[in-house]
């Protein structure tokens, strides 16, 4: 594509060189740059792409996109001088790849928990009902089935565009995509078009980037914002940041709900481990889903699939045959009668809902033992109230390891044990060594008992100094059962 055509519709402070000649990539890392190469040039947190201009020069770079000029200028190369790199990066993405969105029905789902169970039900329904469909997730991304390994919620603006690019080629109708706030703070959806947005709920999370509630909570707000008219948005009205989401939005705004009246809603009739029977819109249906979180998990995928023009009967049918995702609420159990679940749950709230459906079903009958840990380089505020969280709902608590990252183990748990009460300590136990862990509660569990394994879900690995070790808490907890 020529460098023109990239260009054509982006806002440009200056230009040194020629922009008729031909690109055949667009990259942000300076070491992925070849011959005939676009290098764009972002200050991002932990280096300034300027300070890599020569090196993508060096090997092949034919045009830069950046904030100022170099000091040294090289004649063969053309220079795009922008007032600023990351807020257009998205759009010269999308428009070097085709603008992939304008042939694709893009739905984004914002919130803090419940993101990629929603994501992911509405893939799995929508290829159920026949559609080629993709998938952006934490979990992993997928091409109609063919999965695409990640590594971020939602990828750069580069990556995201040429995967939505491969989507479109392939014959996809429907992209399901999780968005998270960091990605709209950062731009990497800009100049995508979205057919409709999802906001499951907000809760304390990412403070370590965001600082505040309130920028956390207004960079969910400015996906909608940045909705189209033809667009809609599908909102948890039982969230009191629900309806401050779509203030300013001019997309079609449905509501659903569990509590108050809204455009659609849903109540338990009945629960279990091994699922629930409930009444959405005055139907009833049985689902493999347990909980009050997944009750609004299937609500918005039930107001999404109907604001995308399935009818009633065809979307509860539908999601009578859905099963839970990976690490999401999932349960493995012994020959003793002893259950374990697995769950992603990593912040405050999470955990705090995860463990009032094991309560609600338990009803006293048996005892909860919760492992959990938090994450090492992350906010350390909620370390403490993780701990809080566990203790209040559990009757043992054993604190561990999560993906320590660069940090000290040691020093994440004290950050949690903080939070407890001298009162409270005589029903924890710290154990660094989440193997040991998770088979220390399995040795406490008793017939009946529940065991939580909270924080890292469908991970099957931890984090430690940089390097990714294998670890899978499914395969920890099978291992303990059959000993």
């Amino acid at each position: 594509m020529l460098l023109k055509e990239i260009l054509s519709s982006i806002e440009v402070t200056a230009i040194h060189g020629d922009t008729d000649i031909d690109i055949t990539d667009v990259v942000i890392d300076s070491r992925q740059t070849s011959a005939g190469t676009l290098f764009v040039a972002m200050r991002g947190t932990q280096a300034d792409g300027h300070d890599y201009i020569q090196k993508a020069i060096a090997q092949g770079a034919s045009a830069i996109l950046c904030e100022h000029l170099p000091e040294e200028i090289s004649a063969s190369t053309t220079y795009i001088i922008v007032r600023d790199t990351e807020a257009i990066v998205g759009e010269v993405a999308t428009a070097f790849c085709g603008k992939p969105t304008e042939m694709l029905d893009l739905i984004g789902v914002t919130g803090t928990n419940g993101k990629t169970t929603t994501a992911t039900l509405l893939y799995n329904m929508f290829r159920r009902f026949g559609y080629k469909c993709g998938l952006i997730s934490t979990v992993c991304n997928y091409i109609d089935g063919t999965a695409v390994p990640t590594d971020h919620t939602t990828p750069d603006a580069i990556t995201l565009n040429k995967l939505l690019g491969r989507m479109a080629s392939e014959g996809c109708r429907y992209v399901f995509m999780e968005v998270s706030s960091h990605s709209v703070v950062q731009h990497r959806i800009g100049g995508l078009h979205f057919a409709g947005g999802i906001f499951t709920n907000l809760t304390r999370d990412h403070l370590d980037y965001h600082k505040t509630v309130e920028a956390y909570r207004d960079a969910k707000k400015g996906f909608f914002d940045m909705l189209p008219d033809d667009a809609f948005a599908v909102i948890n009205a039982d969230d009191k940041n629900g309806m401050f989401m779509v203030q300013n939005t001019h997309a079609r705004v449905v509501t659903y709900s569990r509590q108050s009246e809204a455009t659609h809603h849903a109540r338990i009739i009945e629960e279990s481990f091994d699922g629930m029977d409930l009444e959405i819109d005055g139907r009833q249906v049985s689902v493999p889903f347990i909980g009050r979180f997944n009750v609004s998990n299937l609500l918005a995928v039930y107001s999404t699939a109907i604001a995308m023009g399935r009818t009633a009967e065809e979307v509860l049918i539908a999601l009578s045959a859905l099963r839970p995702v990976n690490g999401r609420f999932e349960t493995i159990r012994s020959a003793n009668g002893v259950t374990a679940i697995v769950d992603y749950a990593h912040t405050p709230d999470a955990l705090d809902n995860v463990l009032a459906t094991i309560n609600e079903i338990l009803r006293n009958r048996a005892r909860c033992i919760t492992v959990c840990g938090a994450g090492g380089n992350r906010d350390k505020g909620k370390r403490p109230l993780m701990a809080q969280s566990a203790v209040r709902a559990s009757d043992r608590v054993i604190i561990t390891s999560d993906n320590p990252r660069f940090e000290e183990p040691q020093d994440i748990i004290n950050d949690m044990l903080a939070g407890i009460s001298k009162e409270d300590m005589s029903r924890v136990v710290a154990i660094t060594d989440r193997r040991e862990a998770i088979r220390t509660a399995v040795m406490m569990a008793q017939p009946g008992d529940v065991i939580l394994i909270a924080g890292k879900g469908h991970e099957d690995y931890q984090e430690i100094k940089g390097i990714k070790h294998h670890f899978d808490d499914h395969e920890v907890v099978q291992e303990a059962f059959g000993a």
